[in-house]
């Protein structure tokens, strides 16, 4: 999929599984590798980064492929043995779509500089057909 110029393969996720685990316990991901979250409906929406191994690039578009939110998540320290799955989630920075949001990408480390996404802009993607995979 072409992203500002630039070709990306992004692993899909399409369904409430897919999009609670997202990039959870994965090493990292490479130059052109990103994760797209889609969503049946445009709704606010908040990540995290629940055992997330590096640090992701995010952005949130809503139902016409606009960006209403660009992030830099970090990485969060790990749940202690000690720390209930509640505490641990409890303490995790949230990053929020500012607005509905149907669809959310994540990359590499260092992408939304380099493809300079900013609020306001329009990806073009393919609307119609992304939507239609939503379940």
């Amino acid at each position: 999929m072409d992203v500002k110029g630039e070709t990306y393969i992004f692993d899909l996720a399409l369904d409430f599984q897919s999009r609670r685990v997202g990039l959870m316990h994965r090493e990292k991901l490479e130059d052109g590798e990103g994760m797209l979250f889609v969503f049946p409906d445009a709704s606010e929406r908040s990540f995290w980064m629940k055992n997330c191994l590096f640090n992701i690039d995010l952005i949130f578009l809503d139902s016409r492929g606009t960006i209403t939110a660009v992030h830099s998540m970090k990485v969060e320290d790990p749940q202690s043995e000690a720390e209930s799955d509640f505490a641990y989630e409890d303490r995790l920075n949230h990053y929020w779509s500012n607005g509905p949001a149907r669809f959310a990408m994540e990359f590499k480390e260092g992408t939304n500089e380099a493809l300079g996404f900013k609020v306001n802009d329009k990806l073009n993607l393919d609307l119609p057909f992304l939507k239609s995979l939503a379940r």
